[in-house]
């Protein structure tokens, strides 16, 4: 516990690798894959290779269930009852699920202040800004100064996703603007953006090919940071491990970032952008 003795606590969708969330003693609240009658916990009982693999031999679709109030207090108990004063939780954007709300409704619940904050996106548009809470947190900053540096950073976040298909966005149900697509064949690859205000998912364009949609993300990536080199990048992939290796290496050379995370996205956001996805997320 940091010497303020304020708690970090996030959601599954975060991304963030495991050794990292270890390192920062971050909690998270994992949401819940439901699949031919089985409910998995995110990250939990079902890690996102073994997903990705069942997504390849399973006929049905999975669907997913956000964490519920009850577990967002438990983790708030369990961060109380280890020391700590104040927590600062921070959610998937409620724009997109209602894990914003069920933690609000058990941030009222404590008796410790508990900060709740809408990442306005999902996956490391959240995780950085959990990163970011947990390494001011242990430098000793209060809960006001991060929640002001949190503000600026998501003012800066830039974050671009390719697909394969845009069956898997259309049948997760967080389509947001890229509704524009609905009458469009699924086997386009479409490229949205997360509108960092809004919340929302926002369209960016289509590709015809996995290797024209890859050039698409990362030039799309560049244009939006407009000029800016980004310090911290993300790169998410569905599961091509060697593809993301190669992509990394072209990350560093375009961009040369301070920091690089790759990870797979967990199977809660994965049911939204199935096999083969890429994404960015920087500032």
């Amino acid at each position: 516990m940091n010497k303020n003795k304020i708690a970090i606590i996030t959601d599954s969708t975060c991304d963030i690798p495991q050794d990292i969330i270890s390192m920062y003693g971050i909690g998270v609240v994992s949401h819940y894959v439901i699949w031919d009658g089985h409910e998995y916990r995110d990250r939990i009982d079902l890690q996102p290779e073994e997903f990705y693999s069942m997504l390849k031999t399973r006929k049905n679709r999975p669907t997913t269930s956000q964490a519920s109030e009850m577990d967002f207090f438990k983790a708030f108990k369990a961060a109380e009852e280890k020391g700590a004063l104040q927590i600062i939780a921070l959610t998937v954007s409620g724009a997109l699920s209602g894990a914003h709300q069920m933690a609000l409704n058990a941030a009222s619940a404590m008796r410790i202040p508990v900060d709740v904050v809408d990442s306005k996106g999902p996956s490391f548009s959240l995780g950085w800004q959990t990163l970011a809470a947990a390494r001011l947190a242990e430098a000793g900053e209060n809960t006001k100064a991060i929640l002001r540096q949190l503000d600026e950073i998501r003012k800066s976040l830039v974050m671009i996703v390719g697909m394969n298909s845009l069956e898997y966005l259309k049948a997760g149900g967080r389509i947001g603007g890229a509704a524009i697509w609905l009458g469009a064949h699924l086997h386009i690859r479409p490229v949205i953006s997360i509108n960092h205000l809004t919340g929302l998912v926002e369209p960016e364009g289509i590709s015809r090919t996995h290797n024209h949609m890859v050039d698409f993300v990362i030039n799309r990536f560049k244009e939006k940071l407009d000029g800016h080199r980004p310090e911290h990048i993300a790169l998410l992939h569905g599961n091509i491990p060697e593809e993301a290796m190669n992509l990394m290496k072209r990350i560093q050379e375009e961009f040369s970032p301070a920091e690089l995370i790759v990870n797979i996205p967990g199977p809660a956001l994965g049911v939204n952008s199935g096999p083969g996805a890429i994404a960015l997320c920087g500032y």
